[in-house]
């Protein structure tokens, strides 16, 4: 058995251009168009390029971008007051703090001072509340990008056996809720669970998301498992590498000959976190216009 690859890129385009379609129809409703801003603070490298590619896309979808860069010693007050500003904001509809914040300023406290209905990254205790309580609500890019692909690769998810492994609040913990909504059992697997590979060994649906390279093996998967990689780790260079290559949480190799599909890395869950950025927002403004829900 050869595994089906989960072209996380295609289906991240697709989105994009029926964001890109609703987005247009919402600024002729409302008048205006849906907006989203990012707050940078520092130089981390890295963020830069995420900001950078958030912006473009965010134009490219026919939205309005805000980009508000602070340098590395902002203050905890003026972060937070501009945070206010923006939840005060009627042009922005999504607002995203690009993380990990520089030393010094604490990351909780920003992320509360959000306004929960534009918490397009559903960062915020209320937007956790509301997933876990199946209100409407905004839910994690990418635990939502995760399940948007499991869905298009396999329908109806009900009566489906998943394991997630991990249980951090920006991945694991969300997309088991995300899961348990489509009527799967699910079982949250981390470092301290037992007997792991037998735990892994009995899922239809695997979505590893620990931040250890090539943890998952192929013989910890059963025949046909539909495998959602969402670590990115970087591995030491090999004799005559600049750097050394990405891999995921799984080992794409062994695993490819057992699963029924799964995704790459790079090239499978990354593309879909900013697809469902703009979604997000979108969703976002539409509820602040009151023009109702729309499938995207």
């Amino acid at each position: 058995m050869t595994a089906q690859v989960i072209d996380g890129r295609a289906f991240a385009a697709g989105l994009r251009a029926r964001v890109a379609e609703a987005a247009a129809a919402f600024e002729r409703e409302a008048g205006r168009k849906a907006g989203l801003a990012v707050v940078l603070v520092g130089e981390d490298p890295a963020s830069q390029v995420y900001v950078r590619s958030k912006g473009k896309a965010t134009l490219e979808a026919g939205m309005a971008s805000f980009e508000h860069r602070l340098p590395t010693d902002t203050a905890q007050f003026d972060l937070l007051a501009l945070v206010a500003r923006l939840n005060a904001d009627p042009a922005v509809d999504g607002i995203l703090v690009q993380l990990p914040l520089p030393a010094g300023l604490d990351e909780k406290a920003v992320i509360e001072a959000l306004d929960p209905d534009k918490d397009v990254d559903g960062l915020t205790p209320l937007s956790a509340g509301r997933l876990a309580s199946g209100l409407p609500g905004l839910a994690p890019c990418t635990p939502l990008g995760c399940v948007m692909l499991i869905k298009d690769h396999l329908g109806d998810l009900s009566g489906k056996d998943a394991v997630v492994l991990g249980r951090s609040i920006l991945v694991g913990k969300p997309v088991a809720q995300l899961l348990l909504a489509e009527n799967c059992t699910v079982t949250i697997a981390h470092s301290r669970t037992r007997d792991l590979a037998e735990v892994v060994r009995r899922a239809d649906i695997v979505v590893a998301a620990v931040g250890r390279a090539e943890i998952v093996r192929g013989d910890w998967l059963k025949p046909g498992a539909c495998v959602i990689d969402v670590g990115i780790n970087r591995l030491p260079p090999a004799d005559g590498e600049a750097k050394g290559r990405l891999v995921g949480d799984v080992d794409y190799a062994s695993a490819s000959e057992v699963a029924g599909a799964i995704t790459p890395v790079p090239g499978g869950v990354g593309p879909m976190t900013i697809a469902c950025l703009l979604r997000n927002t979108l969703v976002a403004a539409r509820r602040r216009e009151g023009l109702g829900e729309i499938e995207i």
